[in-house]
């Protein structure tokens, strides 16, 4: 992915990290998180998304968005089922039907 902030273009990675019952799908720069959307997991095929966080430096870029559809991806491809505590995620999923397969 990549991000434009000023006159700069910025190339944006999304990775994947879990540990034990936590993981994140995150954007790092530098040794920095500057986005993130955590997870809980709630048993070997069911995750919860806790939360959506991303910098303001990011602001515009429809930057959680694309942290929820690599999450999304990654549920298809693993066939994990995915429920939400997070505003953020549950308006997305209420606002389109293409993502809603992966809901508990």
């Amino acid at each position: 992915m990549t991000a434009t902030a000023g006159d700069t273009t910025v190339k944006l990675t999304i990775s994947h990290q879990e540990r034990d019952t936590h993981g994140a799908f995150y954007i790092e720069q530098r040794g920095d998180w500057l986005a993130e959307m955590g997870y809980t997991r709630r048993g070997p095929t069911h995750v919860n998304i806790d939360h959506t966080e991303v910098d303001e430096s990011l602001s515009g870029q429809r930057v959680g968005r694309q942290l929820l559809d690599a999450l999304v991806a990654w549920a298809r491809a693993t066939q994990t089922k995915v429920s939400t505590e997070c505003p953020f995620a549950a308006a997305q999923f209420a606002r389109d039907p293409s993502i809603r397969d992966v809901l508990l």
